[in-house]
């Protein structure tokens, strides 16, 4: 982060989100093929419209899984149990386009190589406990209570579909204060006001109230901070109903908020010998285990890799001037304390699990949940030492 004074965003989506529906029925595929057949070899995809889900890829495995059973089973845990959300787990038809493999892609993989070429990244900060940007894990925890308070009836008009907002100004690269939080978040029609065109002040100072003052800390907060509440006016019409959706189209909400640069690669629906999800677990490990260590106070690493080769072809670490030792150094120790290839990702970060239905939505880092191995911070002591 820059030194001087500056105003930075992110932003999160609610489970409920179309994109986000769709992220969890990848992973929840993936995490059925992974409870049967832990070599099962998962590229899948999903599409979601009005009364009508889609799921394709390539899926190579000796188990099965139900495709209808399973797509209606997430959706109605996510929320669409009611026609007046605007899709209904029930009713919706659901379309299974799901192929195998490429025998030319296994040949290179079943010997250790890499499942596809590709950059993936890692970060950390020492913002946050969790080693976060701050905006992201503001983002991540508003739309969390988002959800937390409709299925708990706190908020019993608040609907699925919903985003987050932050924008926390910063000074001399440290976060000061939040200056914005937008909340736009699905409701039924029972707060709109007399013209039916925005919710009432009411509801608005309930969302504030039991959203963003439960999340975000008082220190952040002062008379200027700005709470933009479905600043439209009114969110009625939501979730696939409104916007279509797709796998993979939220990596930044994924990843650090915009904070770090990004591989391009998306990780929901994918097994860990693609390295777009498992090379990024990884590398956020790496980052992770620097800061926390004190080596540097930010620390981004870039991992490569191409198709069927099992080392990666290039490592980067860039602590961008906040390192106690040359980020080549770094760089040499993290090639020495961490086994790169895709086989020593896998076993290192215990991956072959049905882990992945949880990270498809509020973020793939800065979790607590034991399941985020790569959240660890069991390699620091390691790497000071050995610095």
């Amino acid at each position: 982060m820059p030194k001087h004074n500056f105003f930075f965003t992110s932003e999160s989506v609610t489970e409920g989100h179309p994109d986000k529906v769709c992220d969890q029925i990848s992973d929840g595929v993936l995490d059925e093929v992974l409870k049967h057949d832990k070599h099962g070899r998962v590229a899948c995809e999903a599409f979601i419209t009005v009364g009508l889900v889609i799921v394709g890829g390539e899926i190579t495995t000796n188990t099965y899984v139900d495709i209808q059973d399973l797509v209606r089973n997430i959706v109605r845990e996510i929320g669409y149990i009611d026609p007046k959300y605007g899709f209904n787990y029930s009713t919706c038809a659901v379309l299974n386009a799901i192929g195998t493999q490429s025998p030319d892609i296994a040949q290179g993989v079943d010997t250790g190589g890499a499942g596809d070429q590709g950059l993936m990244v890692g970060y950390a900060v020492n913002q946050t406990k969790e080693l976060m940007p701050l905006p992201i894990i503001l983002a991540h925890k508003l739309a969390r209570r988002l959800a937390e308070v409709r299925k708990k009836r706190i908020l019993p008009y608040l609907g699925p579909d919903g985003k987050s907002q932050v924008t926390v100004e910063f000074e001399n690269g440290q976060p000061k204060r939040v200056d914005t939080i937008v909340l736009s978040c699905q409701h039924t029609t029972d707060i709109l006001d007399r013209t039916g065109n925005k919710i009432t002040n009411k509801a608005r100072e309930e969302i504030i109230e039991n959203v963003a003052l439960k999340v975000v800390p008082g220190k952040y907060l002062d008379n200027r901070t700005k709470y933009l509440v479905n600043p439209t006016g009114k969110f009625v019409i939501g979730g696939p109903q409104s916007d279509t959706g797709m796998t993979g189209r939220k990596i930044i909400v994924d990843t650090y908020g915009g904070s770090a640069a990004h591989g391009g690669g998306a990780f929901s629906g994918k097994d860990p010998t693609k390295v777009d999800r498992s090379a990024s677990y990884m590398a956020r490990y790496i980052a992770k285990n620097i800061v926390a260590s004190g080596l540097a106070s930010v620390c981004h690493v870039q991992l490569a890799y191409a198709i069927g080769v099992a080392h990666p072809v290039s490592v980067m670490v860039n602590t961008r001037n906040t390192g106690k030792v040359p980020d080549s150094r770094l760089t040499e120790l993290v090639k020495k304390h961490f086994d790169l290839t895709p086989r020593g990702i896998i076993e290192s970060l215990n991956l072959l699990r049905p882990i992945y239905r949880q990270t498809a939505a509020y973020g793939h880092f800065g979790r607590s949940e034991k399941e985020f191995t790569w959240e660890r911070t069991d390699k620091a002591k390691e790497l000071l030492k050995d610095a």
